[in-house]
């Protein structure tokens, strides 16, 4: 395989969709690995653009014959995860795959991958920060918002376990450090 994978795992409201985003934009030969779900499709959302849209018996079979790279259930009967077929055959291709995952499936493709995976954590510089940044979307309730930063706690007491954590305390530094710590990467 010619390309590398570069994975990004973040509590919800950490920047990570934004410094991905950035790093689109700046890094040749990049693509994004597109995910499965068993979750119904969303607004515009079209099968194969945002997401594989399966049913749950539909992933549950995928994942019985292996096709995982990684997955988890979210809720009951809804699954997200990403399939292997979608990235080998880009990195044979020689392409570089951004993977947006949580934190165990991200340790999970490291296992596979092994030097040919950069694992990146984004992180906020607090909890509170956090918080300010969930409330500010005015996306979620108060009861959703305290579940979404138990879960953050959760998930930062991972970050010691990937190659790279960036505090993005300002969103303009952290892609910076991004797109040096990837571009560093991708040239070794």
């Amino acid at each position: 395989m010619k390309g590398k994978l570069i994975v990004f795992s973040a509590p919800s409201g950490s920047g990570k969709t934004s410094i991905i985003n950035a790093l689109k934009e700046r890094i040749p030969n990049f693509s994004f690995s597109v995910s499965a779900t068993s979750r119904k499709p969303r607004g515009d959302e079209q099968n194969g653009r945002e997401y594989f849209f399966l049913s749950p018996d539909e992933f549950r079979s995928k994942i019985a014959q292996g096709e995982f790279l990684e997955y988890e259930e979210v809720y009951k009967d809804t699954f997200y995860g990403t399939l292997r077929s979608q990235v080998e055959e880009r990195m044979t291709d020689g392409e570089n795959i951004i993977l947006d995952v949580d934190v165990q499936g991200g340790l999970n493709i490291k296992k596979i991958y092994g030097s040919r995976a950069l694992l990146i954590f984004i992180k906020a510089p607090s909890l509170e920060i956090l918080r300010r940044r969930l409330e500010g979307r005015k996306t979620d309730s108060e009861e959703v918002i305290n579940i979404r930063l138990q879960k953050a706690a959760y998930e930062m007491s991972f970050a010691a376990r990937f190659d790279v954590v960036i505090v993005n305390d300002r969103l303009d530094r952290a892609v910076e450090q991004a797109y040096a710590i990837v571009t560093r990467f991708l040239n070794e």
